[in-house]
């Protein structure tokens, strides 16, 4: 992983509640320490809601840990079950001598006997129900009722409910009301801002062990916060997989394209993109890049110039994130044009180049993962694919002088000796050559190089490098290496492939370029 190449001593973004990385900013802290009031001198119910991802599941134990000794503390985490099995759950945690089959009224006069004996020897009670918002309602009427255990002055069983917005909810529903009525003190974890995420990261950064300077620069800071919508879950993904393609890349630098990279790589980044607000931005941009590709259109017709076409934005399979699709509609949004402007609009402007990703070889099954890389010259892929040559495996001083061109001539010698049935893993894939050398000898120090191939193929159609790793007899020894790749190299979520398979898909990228080359 990337934990030695940034000073790091742990993972610093798992998303594991780890209550050593406890953020006290975004007023967690405060509601921490009103909670801990609460529970100790409070009465009643309390209520803790925040949207998926947004850390109650961290503030729960947090609040278990923060709280005096003499508090005794019950966790329910699934409560999706029945008035008398969440009954019977709580009786069980607190070591309540029942029997399986007794009845439920002899299951809460137990379980009162044992508190009013914890609250004569000074002791407190608290059930943390979490997932609260999946409870059925008529087990939210036994919580209600529990909280009626009593003396004369305190109450015998303090509860405290964790749950999604949905649980604000069911609490309006008119048959429950008297519940609502019974909550005491209502708390709401809200999003992150821009500026919290960033004392967050850091925060989190400094207590796994990193001394360096500032990784995380303001406009990277934005990205992450228009992408995870300000939700600390999120955020640790987006961060630990810019920190893993950064490795990648042998840089110390996180770069807005490393958080482009990882957004991508995350399941929430489409659920974003089909939100109606993010549809209707689009929408907006589209609509003013068209009335100012029509302007610009009728000004070059009456000079007798021809008209620019229409750009596409993205390209095909182009997930646009939120922030992106917010720097459209800003770049895009009209203005009354000086004379001056009008003239610079008139010329011709050269579009800027295209940074080099490293992509997915073409491929009838899967395709492996796309993962940005910056710009360099693609000596290599410029060349025509020539027919194959065997050549030997170079050692010493010209295997390290070039890498890739060593273990594509060993590629070669590898595949025809291989019976059809031989099984090897496909680690990536990349259109940049260059990258690809020195992303090879970062991959070299994970895995041994003479087990590293690569041959050339066309993905997308674009001239591409294919690397894999290993030579397998069986599918059951290849599934097992694949199990047990470094996780750095299982980001880019490698496959297994069929020796006979790569040949093919070498033999028809031949074919393909012969035909295709013209003839003097």
């Amino acid at each position: 992983m990337y934990y030695s190449h940034f000073g790091l001593n742990q993972a610093p973004f798992k998303i594991t509640p780890n209550t050593e990385f406890f953020f006290a900013g975004g007023n967690r802290g405060p509601v921490l320490e009103a909670l801990v009031y609460a529970v100790t001198h409070g009465e009643g119910i309390v209520k803790v809601t925040g949207e998926v991802g947004s850390g109650k599941t961290m503030l729960c134990h947090m609040l278990q840990a923060r709280l005096p000794a003499h508090v005794d503390t019950v966790y329910i985490a699934n409560p999706s079950v029945s008035p008398d099995e969440i009954l019977r759950a709580i009786a069980f945690e607190l070591q309540v001598p029942v029997g399986r089959d007794a009845p439920r009224i002899e299951v809460m006069q137990a379980l009162q006997e044992v508190l009013v004996n914890r609250y004569a020897a000074g002791r407190r009670v608290v059930v943390f129900i979490e997932e609260s918002q999946s409870m059925p309602l008529a087990t939210l009427e036994e919580v209600r009722l529990l909280s009626n255990l009593e003396t004369s002055s305190d109450k015998l069983l303090q509860i405290v409910l964790f749950g999604q917005p949905e649980l604000d909810e069911n609490l309006r529903q008119p048959n429950i009301r008297q519940l609502r009525e019974r909550i005491t003190h209502s708390f709401r974890l809200e999003p992150l801002a821009a500026p919290e995420i960033h004392e967050y990261l850091m925060f989190r950064l400094r207590t796994a062990g990193y001394r360096g300077p500032d990784l995380f620069p303001r406009g990277v800071v934005r990205r992450i916060a228009a992408a995870s919508e300000g939700l600390s879950r999120r955020v640790n993904l987006i961060a630990d997989k810019a920190l893993l393609v950064a490795f990648s890349e042998n840089t110390h630098t996180i770069k807005p394209r490393h958080i482009d990279a990882a957004v991508r790589d995350s399941e929430f980044s489409q659920r974003i993109a089909r939100k109606p607000g993010v549809r209707f931005a689009w929408g907006v941009g589209w609509l003013v890049a068209g009335v100012a590709l029509g302007i610009t259109a009728y000004a070059l017709v009456q000079q007798g110039r021809p008209a620019p076409q229409p750009v596409a934005i993205g390209g095909p399979g182009a997930m646009p994130s939120t922030y992106a699709e917010k720097e459209i509609v800003k770049t895009l949004a009209p203005a009354a044009p000086s004379a001056e402007a009008r003239s610079r609009a008139l010329s011709p402007v050269p579009p800027p180049p295209a940074a080099p990703a490293m992509t997915a070889p073409a491929h009838p099954v899967v395709a492996a993962p796309q993962v940005p890389a910056p710009p360099a010259p693609a000596a290599v892929l410029d060349q025509p694919p020539a027919a194959p040559q065997p050549k030997a495996w170079p050692s010493g001083n010209a295997a390290t002088a070039d890498m890739l061109q060593a273990r594509i001539a060993a590629t070669h010698d590898w595949l025809a000796d291989q019976a059809p049935g031989t099984y090897s893993i496909q680690l990536l894939g990349s259109e940049n050559a260059e990258q690809l050398r020195r992303h090879l000898n970062v991959i070299a120090k994970s895995i041994e190089i003479n087990k590293i191939f690569v041959y050339r193929t066309v993905a997308k159609e674009k001239p591409s490098l294919t690397v894999l790793y290993g030579s397998f007899d069986d599918h059951g020894a290849a599934k097992e290496a694949l199990r047990s790749l470094p996780a750095s190299l299982k980001a880019y979520r490698p496959i297994l492939r069929t020796v006979q398979g790569i040949q093919g898909e070498i033999k028809r990228h031949e074919s393909s370029a012969q035909h295709g080359r013209p003839t003097s």
